[in-house]
């Protein structure tokens, strides 16, 4: 969780949500990612969404089995759908959405994180003040 709080600092920095994602293998880290929405200017480019490319491509497969992904906040619909299919084994994330009611247990788990959660709370207070 520390390396996806890394990659969270570094959107942060860059006024993106401060979501960071790294994915493991074999103990491991083959990829890495934050969130860059506004940077790319694409919905598309989520930390988880841009964790499993790049470690698609350094796997060669869009299978990821074996590999756990440890992501600073629980993943939206979009990233959760994107999870599943690449058939990450499991994903430890640090921090609820005020929208997670429910998650897969089985292969979601909350490892709470008061960094991860501070983070967020930071960010969005200072956006509110702009």
């Amino acid at each position: 969780m520390i390396e996806a709080l890394k990659e969270a600092k570094k959107a942060y920095a860059k006024k993106e949500v401060p979501v960071g994602a790294v994915i493991v293998k074999d103990d491991k880290i083959i990829a890495r990612a934050h969130n860059l929405r506004e940077t790319k200017k694409n919905v598309l480019a989520h930390a988880e969404i841009l964790c499993i490319d790049k470690a698609c491509k350094k796997l060669k497969s869009w299978r990821l089995d074996g590999c756990i992904m440890y992501v600073t906040l629980y993943p939206c619909q979009m990233c959760f759908g994107a999870i599943k299919q690449s058939r990450v084994e499991k994903v430890f994330f640090g921090a609820l959405d005020s929208n997670t009611y429910e998650y897969d247990k089985d292969l979601f788990e909350y490892i709470e994180n008061n960094e991860c959660s501070q983070i967020l709370r930071d960010f969005f207070k200072e956006l509110r003040k702009e």
